[in-house]
């Protein structure tokens, strides 16, 4: 996609979005509802033409090329299978529309079927599957064809949680398999982060930031990427002489290369993950720390969410994982003290919401350098 937009009245769904995705990757459109992910999927399936830009499918422009004439294939949240049709049949639909040989529609299904594990199943019918199998039903029936192009509409939503994962795994393995490019749109973080090549993050119609997932988790481009991805503890402060003073009492001294942008006032977010929070006793000493109190604590199996009340009444997360170090378990009232690492801090503008350079410049941190 190279410059695309599109617009619904006076609106604009979608802004100058330039996208590339390579043969054989995993490309997650990840955002929140309403940002323009499923408008630029469909214009890339032929289903909306875009007002602006061009979109190139190998090389070739596909703008007013229509769906069934691209080499792209479409799965929707709704499998829309034909309930009267066997799962072999539902497969084979396409093949026999385009007049394929029957002997080669056999072999193409039945090696289709194997790679989704379902050729036992190719004479059950849809509504004796269950919705993690219908789902593989209309995987295997969209890459029969082999298109250069997979487009997956948030297919796994109807599933519950525990098949969901289940399903996230199947389908990065299957996409392995076959070596075709898939571009999955969801507005789920954990499921983009886990199948995922690459990722865009898109909101209000703009792609923020193309990346890895660890680029896009590690690294975020601004503030709202920051935050949108994962959860994410956000301290205020201002800028004065070289320094970000936080209103929790934190500082950030940063490196005198001058590259940051700020000046004297400027407002600033410090953005630290809860994993990379530890927690430490006010006993232990330290260079320098942020003081709280244990506001809740929420066991979570593999470690426990603690909610922590700081000097001025915000309330920053910490994520003890069970066996990394962490006390196991620290009672609701206990004093503590917040540290985290220098290399483990984001900085962002907070009126334009834009990352402040890379902070391995910084030189001391309230968390200890």
């Amino acid at each position: 996609m190279i410059g695309v937009s599109k617009r619904f009245k006076s609106q604009y769904a979608v802004k100058s979005v330039d996208l590339s995705v390579d043969e054989g990757t995993f490309f997650s459109i990840l955002g929140p509802s309403g940002c323009g992910k499923t408008t630029t999927l469909r214009m890339l399936g032929g289903f909306i033409t875009p007002d602006e830009g061009e979109i190139r499918l190998g090389g070739e422009q596909v703008n007013s090329i229509p769906p069934h004439r691209r080499d792209v294939n479409t799965v929707f949240q709704s499998y829309a299978l034909f309930g009267h049709l066997s799962v072999a049949d539902n497969v084979a639909f396409g093949l026999k529309r385009k007049r394929v040989r029957s002997a080669e529609i056999r072999q193409r299904v039945g090696d289709i079927l194997r790679v989704v594990s379902l050729e036992e199943r190719a004479h059950a019918k849809p509504a004796e599957l269950s919705g993690g199998q219908q789902q593989r039903v209309a995987l295997a029936r969209a890459l029969v064809n082999m298109p250069k192009l997979l487009l997956l509409d948030e297919p796994l939503g109807a599933l519950d949680l525990k098949l969901r994962r289940q399903m996230q795994t199947e389908l990065k393995h299957i996409q392995r398999e076959v070596g075709v490019a898939f571009i999955y749109v969801t507005h789920d973080q954990e499921e983009a982060l886990t199948m995922s090549d690459r990722i865009a993050v898109m909101n209000e119609g703009r792609v923020l930031q193309v990346g890895s997932p660890s680029e896009i988790y590690e690294r975020p481009a601004n503030l709202f990427v920051a935050q949108f991805i994962g959860s994410i503890n956000a301290l205020p402060g201002t800028y004065r002489d070289g320094i970000v003073s936080l209103d929790c009492g934190a500082s950030i001294t940063l490196g005198s290369s001058g590259s940051s942008g700020l000046s004297d006032g400027d407002a600033a977010v410090a953005c630290i993950r809860p994993e990379k929070i530890m927690l430490a006793s006010p006993d232990v000493p330290a260079s320098s720390s942020v003081a709280g109190t244990i506001a809740e604590a929420t066991y979570l199996g593999s470690g426990i969410s603690y909610r922590v009340r700081m000097s001025d009444g915000a309330t920053a997360e910490v994520l003890a994982a069970r066996g990394a170090g962490q006390v196991p378990s620290v009672p609701v009232g206990t004093q503590v003290d917040l540290r985290w690492l220098t290399d483990d801090c984001l900085l962002f503008h907070r009126n334009s919401g834009q990352a402040i350079g890379d902070l391995a410049a910084a030189v001391d941190t309230a968390a200890g350098a």
